[in-house]
């Protein structure tokens, strides 16, 4: 490509422009570079977002500069970009982007569009959550008490009959995810992750909290679940995020908790590629693995009662 190109996407062109322009000073990823990677990824992604509300994480300037979070799609978006006007949390509506195919993925990414965050409820039910987020937030650089969390986090859930995933965020910790059926609403599905969190916590008090304040915390990696709410988004898998070398939020099976160098950001768009020729998407079939809450919340209730 040159600083400008016409890009061809299945049945879409896209006119993109300013392609040399620098988003990642550091290490020199351009426009460009940041289209051709989610042109390339978007088979692996797409299954991941499709059908789901997006919040987009703009850098316009580059990640150097003051980016922006815009949840109301423009009006110049394209007629061939898919939205959906959902119901505020508070008053009024917006309308959403609405990531279905490979060609918005390429047009947002020329919008400057760094990193999609998606709904954890598909459009066309959005009270009804089919993904629980649990955030892994570590209070220091040392990436041990995250991995045991984790593991332990995997256990509760598994213990109660669910079926954990498990993924980087690019940023700082992990997300441990577990697919839902939509049978339950916002409100169970926050209120079942605030118990289990209660239950981790308490099986290691030193080293895990459910304090909101920080200054509570102590030292103790944070079980953060606020994101599991209408209207919440999480990271979407495979994202690139706005930090030095482009992290890509990865997919992970539970082994490579084993690895001790595995970090966060471990994956970038100049590695992510390299590792999906080697080890298949985790999380390819997510949704075969989902489930009710109404069983696994009264086992939950059981094991709190006993605790």
């Amino acid at each position: 490509m040159s600083e400008s190109a016409r890009i061809r996407v299945g049945s879409v062109v896209i006119e993109a422009d300013n392609l040399d322009k620098v988003l990642f000073p550091k290490s020199g990823l351009t426009k460009e570079d940041l289209i051709s990677y989610y042109r390339r990824i978007s088979d692996t992604m797409l299954p991941h977002v499709r059908d789901r509300a997006v919040s987009m994480e703009r850098y316009p300037d580059g990640i150097s500069e003051q980016g922006f979070y815009q949840k109301e799609a423009p009006d110049h978006f394209p007629t061939w970009v898919n939205t959906k006007r959902l119901k505020n949390r508070g008053e009024g509506h917006t309308t959403y982007t609405v990531v279905n195919k490979a060609a918005t993925l390429v047009y947002m990414a020329d919008q400057a569009v760094v990193t999609p965050h998606v709904w954890l409820s598909r459009v066309d039910r959005p009270e009804k959550p089919d993904r629980l987020i649990f955030d892994l937030d570590p209070a220091a650089e040392d990436f041990g008490p995250v991995r045991r969390a984790a593991r332990t986090l995997r256990a509760a859930l598994e213990d109660v009959g669910l079926a954990p995933f498990l993924m980087t965020t690019g940023s700082r910790g992990l997300h441990v995810v577990v697919p839902l059926d939509r049978s339950s609403d916002f409100g169970d599905a926050r209120a079942f992750a605030e118990g289990i969190a209660e239950l981790v916590a308490a099986e290691r008090p030193d080293e895990l909290t459910t304090e909101q304040r920080k200054n509570k915390r102590r030292g103790r990696l944070f079980l953060d679940t606020a994101r599991n709410a209408y209207g919440q988004t999480g990271v979407a898998p495979y994202s690139v995020r706005a930090r030095t070398n482009a992290p890509v939020a990865t997919p992970l099976d539970w082994d490579e908790l084993g690895n001790s160098a595995l970090t966060s950001d471990m994956y970038t768009v100049s590695s992510i590629f390299r590792r999906l020729g080697q080890r298949e998407d985790p999380w390819k079939g997510i949704g075969r693995h989902a489930r009710g809450l109404e069983k696994p919340a009264a086992r939950l209730a059981d094991a709190l009662a006993q605790d």
